[in-house]
């Protein structure tokens, strides 16, 4: 199997001046991590000397130490080398999904050149981490490729439609929303063709400072209290989900301050919050704990899949089956916070399952 990976760099230049510096944010990252250098060297497979040469060259190059090391206590990062690190959190959160597509568009586009010929499933779906967790189940299986591109919950269903996926991804809220949310999936469900396959239920809710020091524990609280928040795009389907709960509790969102700030995934705007440039967000619970925030719970969402009857019955499909229904599937699924594996590979028709949506409520 081809695999492609996509990486950046970061590489800093003075004006008027030949100097660069490369700056191996992960060495500082792990160094942040233990306190500990021979950590960091340990990780980046490089030499103790080397990582001390590189932290002295970037600190030179700055005019800025980066690091701080006291005898018998170990080494910290300087307020400036926090600076970086948590600049590289939040463009690795915010760039990571984007760059998974774009290696996927590659890797798929040269495929057909080489001998490799295995059975590839296109997923379209909304980025979350359980969907994250399936392809590296999917990744591990011999002969078989995952095409995964990242959408929102109407453009999947309209790239099922339209013949442009293999899986949808689609996930639908607990509560007062859930029929919005049948009401705008029904329109691309095909009740003869299509089938709906549980995947998981998510927690969904409010992204704070760990201790939570402004006391959110709720979407008025935001109001009242003048938190700074970031918000999810415009497409995802949890700036939909946000938007009609501001909807159900009767909040403008010009209330919410910063509402029209933006970032592309959940762990981009955990990373945010995290970073001190926000105060709150909306997203999964994995996110935040992620990056050591609190989550406040606001509902829960079911996650699930849709297929066409005719993909299902295909061998590479009942392959991905018996991987949602595998035990080590489901630990896996477990072992994320605010996620549980719920009857997970289980196959419905679309009329059994928008009425079990109904009774659900």
């Amino acid at each position: 199997m081809l695999h492609i990976e996509i990486e950046t760099i970061w590489r800093f230049h003075r004006e008027g001046s030949p100097q660069t510096a490369v700056v191996l944010l992960g060495i500082l990252n792990e160094i942040r991590k233990t306190g500990k250098i021979s950590s960091a060297a340990n990780d980046a497979h490089l030499s103790y000397r080397h990582v001390w040469n590189l932290i002295d060259q970037w600190s030179e190059f700055f005019g800025v130490p980066l690091v701080e090391t006291q005898r018998g206590k170990g080494s910290k990062l300087t307020p400036f080398g926090e600076k970086l690190v948590w600049a590289g959190e939040r463009m690795q959160a915010r760039l990571g999904p984007q760059l998974e597509n774009l290696a996927q568009e590659l890797a798929t586009e040269i495929k057909p050149f080489l001998h490799q010929r295995p059975s590839v499933i296109r997923v379209h779906a909304s980025h979350g981490f359980a969907v994250s967790k399936l392809r590296e189940f999917l990744d591990r299986e011999p002969g078989m490729g995952v095409d995964l591109r990242y959408v929102s919950n109407q453009n999947s269903l309209v790239s099922l439609a339209q013949g442009a996926c293999d899986l949808s991804g689609v996930h639908l809220p607990h509560g007062e929303l859930r029929a919005q949310g049948i009401k705008a999936c029904r329109e691309w469900l095909d009740p003869r063709e299509d089938r709906v396959i549980n995947f998981v239920t998510r927690e969904m809710g409010l992204m704070v400072k760990r201790g939570n020091p402004l006391k959110l524990n709720s979407l008025k609280d935001l109001v009242d209290r003048k938190a700074r928040f970031v918000n999810r795009d415009h497409d995802s389907g949890t700036r939909q989900l946000f938007d009609q709960l501001l909807a159900l509790h009767r909040i403008p969102e010009s209330r919410i301050n910063g509402a029209q700030q933006m970032e592309f995934t959940h762990a981009a705007v955990a990373a945010y919050v995290a970073s001190g440039m926000a105060d709150a967000s909306f997203g999964v619970e994995a996110a935040a704990r992620q990056f050591g925030l609190d989550f406040i719970r606001l509902l829960t969402e079911d996650y699930f899949f849709v297929c066409k009857k005719a993909f299902l019955e295909t061998e590479p499909m009942q392959r991905v089956l018996e991987i949602m229904k595998s035990r080590n599937f489901h630990e896996a699924i477990d072992a994320l916070p605010g996620y549980v594996a719920s009857e997970t590979g289980k196959v419905s028709g679309v009329k059994d399952f928008l009425e079990r949506m109904h009774s659900d409520r």
